[in-house]
């Protein structure tokens, strides 16, 4: 059982999100993950995450979904506290926040819920379902912050949540909703290292990667450098992965997880393609872009 101040320093870490490896017959190759998440270890990670979005949340069925916690959970096999991402329709996230938690997750990254008609309030009854099935502790992952400082305080409030993972490029807001909630609850930056010295400058602590599938070492040294208050040194080492995001970015972030396992497949890690309606696979100019980062970093 990981201890509750451990948990908080995973958080303030780097929360890195795996890749979902598929195999030639397009299903699920989790073992792929094995070199990938050990190194990602080694270089210092502070909390993988399974079933978050550069995992292809989205893509996988539930059953999948609880495959890959398993999987991933024994994989890690207690280095770190893994962070296991649920969502979806609530009797689904109740399912796999239980199923995380029989794998051993330490926490549940709550996937904000794309229903076309959510209500503020609805959520907390959702997060409430979510915590009664499971008894982990839970990081909220808001991706839209239109519904309001009062209505995030309302979510931070239930019992349970631990973290915020703040992915909408709006950092006076992300101070603003801090300013509002539990001194304890911590924020971390949701959108990735690029946006990190950003959020961290209004008070969130460690930040996601997708760049520790495949680089983890320069994720571990920009976390340092925020850690330390060197935003100069943060900002010239995000200048040297800005490419890989700038990739990753394009039609309509299209191309997040296409930019990743196109690098891993690049370095000898290959662990399948996306599936529809990701991209697959880069076009032409993307991958130039995409070599020209890896040669020029001298990535192995």
């Amino acid at each position: 059982m990981i201890m509750a101040h451990s948990l908080e320093h995973a958080l303030t870490g780097i929360s890195g999100i795996l890749v979902t490896p598929f195999g030639r017959d397009g299903e699920l190759a989790p073992q792929r993950l094995v070199p990938i998440v050990d190194r990602a270890l080694e270089a210092g990670l502070h909390m993988p995450v399974v079933n978050g979005n550069t995992g292809e949340f989205y893509s996988l069925t539930t059953d999948e979904a609880c495959t890959m916690v398993r999987e991933v959970s024994g994989i890690v096999n207690g280095r770190a506290p893994v962070l296991a991402g649920v969502g979806r329709s609530v009797r689904d996230a109740c399912r796999l926040a239980k199923v995380s938690a029989d794998a051993g997750a330490a926490a549940l990254m709550i996937h904000q819920p794309p229903d076309p008609f959510v209500a503020p309030r609805g959520i907390v009854d959702y997060l409430k379902a979510v915590a009664d099935a499971a008894g982990l502790p839970m990081m909220l992952y808001l991706r839209n912050d239109a519904i309001g400082t009062a209505a995030i305080a309302e979510l931070c409030a239930v019992e349970g949540v631990k973290g915020v993972k703040w992915a909408t490029p709006n950092p006076l807001k992300l101070a603003e909703a801090k300013a509002a909630c539990d001194p304890t609850i911590v924020w971390v930056g949701g959108l990735a290292e690029v946006w990190a010295p950003a959020f961290y400058a209004v008070g969130a602590r460690g930040f996601t990667s997708g760049l520790i599938n495949v680089w983890p070492e320069r994720s571990l040294q920009i976390h340092s450098a925020l850690e330390a208050g060197s935003y100069a040194e943060a900002n010239r080492l995000i200048s040297e992965m800005k490419a890989f995001e700038e990739v990753r970015a394009e039609e309509m972030n299209g191309t997040n997880v296409t930019g990743v396992k196109a690098a891993l497949l690049a370095l000898g890690r290959d662990c399948g393609p996306t599936r529809p309606p990701s991209a697959w696979p880069l076009t032409p100019s993307q991958q130039d872009k995409l070599d020209h980062f890896i040669a020029r970093n001298a990535l192995t």
